[in-house]
């Protein structure tokens, strides 16, 4: 399995576990945290990023996610995500991906609040929202719900970025 095919697929059980929990574990941070420093130890990011590069888009995805989170507008594991992939990507693509990654985000609330409006759309928006439906049997938690995937669109921005910049390469 090459490097970059090694990220991906962190890349997409990541998207696919935060989509479906709206979550993400630390187990499966942490796991990327690793590989992507194995993968520096061994020569080079995917995106052909050095040490210096790999560890400032780690501070970076960290620290600018943990002011939002501070503010409780972002779960804990979308900031420690950013921390991953800034590793895996370095500084200078983690940028753009934070824009396009922001942009389906804000996409998603955009159609969740859109969805919110039209009665007959219910169940879709419940999806978007990432709630059980009353049908289901499970009572929504009372506390304040997180209902945009963030490290996933994170997670799909960072593979679009890789396969567009391997391709203008």
């Amino acid at each position: 399995m090459t490097l970059q095919s090694t990220c991906f697929l962190w890349l997409l059980i990541v998207a696919a576990y935060d989509f479906r929990q709206r979550r993400v574990p630390n187990w499966l941070v942490l796991a990327g945290a690793v590989l992507a420093l194995a993968a520096l130890a061994l020569g080079t990011g995917p995106l052909g990023q050095d040490w210096t590069d790999a560890l400032l888009g780690a501070v970076a995805g960290f620290g600018f996610l943990l002011v939002f989170y501070v503010f409780k507008l972002m779960g804990a594991g979308d900031v420690k995500f950013a921390g991953a992939l800034g590793l895996w990507v370095g500084l200078w693509a983690l940028l753009p991906i934070w824009v396009i990654g922001s942009l389906l985000a804000g996409l998603h609330a955009v159609l969740w609040l859109i969805l919110q409006r039209w009665p007959f759309s219910y169940r879709l928006s419940l999806m978007l929202s990432g709630r059980p439906s009353p049908s289901d049997g499970e009572i929504p938690p009372s506390t304040r719900q997180r209902f945009i995937p963030y490290a996933a669109y994170l997670a799909l921005a960072a593979i679009v970025w890789m396969v567009w910049g391997r391709q203008s390469g």
